[in-house]
């Protein structure tokens, strides 16, 4: 298989970028403070592993590239162009949880943009959106995940998360 999407030289660039995104993760992370938290691991800790694996990814992306290529690459399933209408749902949840979660809460925010970006996907694969009823579903769905995570994040954790009540709980 000799396309241009597996040449040497595309999957060199692959492994380059894998590279970058590290080196700006850990310039990003240089910059977290490194006071001592939970047994001595700080808040930056996480960013040096994250930033750490990713070198070490693209390291490896490079050195196979540069040595025969990508072995056993399979020829990429899907289709031939992207689905706009199913990127826009999907975007359209991630911005409106963005847009709304100081507004709204986190919880319903959240159970908004599952519900939006559920619907994108399934029409990326060809499916209907979904009627009245499957969008409560959905929302119910939504709801089901977001509010043990809140709760989880809020009440466990300690973090500030964005309420929907004076009370905390929603």
């Amino acid at each position: 298989m000799s396309t241009s999407a597996t040449s040497p030289r595309l999957q060199l660039l692959v492994g380059l970028g894998t590279l970058a995104v590290a080196a700006v993760m850990a310039a990003g992370a240089w910059f977290i403070p490194s006071t001592a938290g939970y047994q001595g691991v700080g808040p930056n800790f996480l960013p040096w592993v994250v930033s750490a694996v990713l070198a070490l990814c693209g390291a490896l992306l490079c050195w196979h590239a540069t040595h025969g290529g990508y072995r056993e690459v399979e020829v990429p399933s899907g289709a031939g162009r992207g689905d706009w209408k199913a990127f826009a749902w999907v975007s359209a949840g991630v911005l409106e949880i963005a847009a709304l979660i100081t507004t709204i809460g986190f919880v319903l925010a959240c159970a908004l943009g599952f519900v939006l970006a559920v619907r994108g996907l399934r029409g990326s694969e060809g499916k209907p959106g979904g009627d009245a009823g499957q969008t409560l579903v959905d929302a119910a769905i939504g709801l089901a995940i977001s509010a043990p995570v809140f709760w989880l994040f809020r009440k466990l954790l300690g973090l500030t998360l964005p309420a929907l009540t004076q009370s905390g709980w929603i």
